[in-house]
């Protein structure tokens, strides 16, 4: 079995690098850079939930399923893993304001990756990992690193959604430059907080099916972090250049 799980990583990690190269000629055709070439559109917050529901469901069964159930460490990390997409399937949707779109193709594609990240990091954490892996886990230093590195991503990301959220005033269609918070050092400060949780999750986790996990985050993210940044570029031009010019946190922008 773990031959297999290995295999299943190595495919995973070379689909992100294909992802990444990719995402460098085509974008990702949601939000700012909604397309409709990408599907028939749906409404943001039905999509967000469509999307990003299957990896919490699929997460909670491992768990239930595995003889790990109570244990200490996997729980702790189910737990850190879970708040995330809580968050992200159930309650960020409520939030978002507005009536944007986003195309089926996204959202598809989302459920699907969401399901083999669920296979990935739920296998490895309640199936996969030697019997003995978790002892003694409270007191490995990469496990408290990780998790602080996660919750302070986590922190960075809701905050810079709050942001971004409060831009526009009711009936307003205009775009504007996220400012304050970590967008004083980023254009993109969300992508940058959700990049933070997963390295920090990798390391908690101290397993290869999170390092990949988080190369597969880098690889969608900072890609479409650059096409934001060259939309923003293009429509505000000097005002945005000047303000991001000293604060660019390479790959990031």
């Amino acid at each position: 079995m773990a031959a297999y799980f290995n295999i299943f990583l190595i495919v995973m990690a070379l689909l992100a690098l294909a992802v990444y190269i990719a995402l460098h000629y085509f974008e990702a055709g949601y939000g700012y850079l909604f397309n409709r070439k990408y599907g028939f559109p749906i409404p943001n917050r039905i999509g967000w939930v469509l999307m990003e529901c299957p990896v919490f469901i699929a997460m909670t069964v491992l768990w239930l399923l595995s003889d790990r159930t109570w244990e200490a460490a996997p729980l702790a990390l189910l737990i850190l893993f879970q708040g995330h997409y809580l968050q992200r399937a159930f309650i960020f949707p409520l939030l978002i304001r507005g009536n944007s779109k986003m195309p089926a193709g996204i959202v598809g594609m989302g459920m699907l990756f969401n399901t083999l990240n669920a296979l990935m990091q739920g296998g490895w954490i309640f199936y996969i990992s030697p019997a003995d892996y978790y002892e003694g886990w409270f007191s490995k230093p990469y496990f408290y690193i990780g998790a602080a590195l996660f919750v302070a991503g986590m922190v960075i990301n809701l905050h810079s959604d709050y942001i971004i959220r409060h831009l526009r005033k009711p009936g307003d269609t205009r775009h504007y430059i996220p400012r304050g918070g970590m967008f004083r050092y980023v254009s993109s400060a969300n992508y940058f907080g959700e990049l933070t949780e997963w390295v920090g999750f990798a390391i908690a986790s101290w397993s290869w099916a999170g390092a990949v996990f988080a190369w597969w985050t880098f690889a969608n993210l900072a890609p479409r972090a650059a096409s934001l940044y060259k939309r923003y570029e293009k429509e505000f031009g000097q005002e945005f250049t000047s303000l991001h010019r000293k604060r660019i946190i390479p790959f990031i922008y």
